[in-house]
This record gives C-alpha cells, sequence and structure tokens, in this order.
C-alpha cells in the first residue's frame, strides 16, 4: 500500500517543484529570443551582402 503523502508528483502554483517550473520558464524564454535575434540578424547580413554583391 502506498502513502497518501507520495503518490505522485506535486505540481502546482504553491508547491516546491511548481515554482522550480515557474523559475526555469525565463531562462528558456531568454534564450528563444536571443537565438531568435541572432537568427534574425544572420539573415539581414545575408540581405545586405547580396544587396552589395556585384551583378
Amino acid at each position: 500500500m502506498t502513502d497518501p503523502g507520495t503518490a505522485g508528483p506535486a505540481t502546482g502554483p504553491g508547491t516546491a517543484t511548481g515554482r522550480w517550473k515557474e523559475r526555469g520558464v525565463m531562462p528558456r524564454v531568454f534564450v528563444w529570443v536571443s537565438a531568435t535575434h541572432a537568427f534574425a540578424g544572420f539573415v539581414r547580413i545575408l540581405f545586405s551582402v547580396g544587396q552589395n554583391a556585384r551583378k
């Protein structure tokens, strides 16, 4: 028989696991936004180089 207190992972806004997940959101958002801006900058450089290329 299992103990009701250890039946499963506690996930919710008031639990330690819930707070850990909430803290993990900001670094992921930062990485996604940074990667998107880096990719957009790279594409912009490609267009700039292509525009100035000899034709």
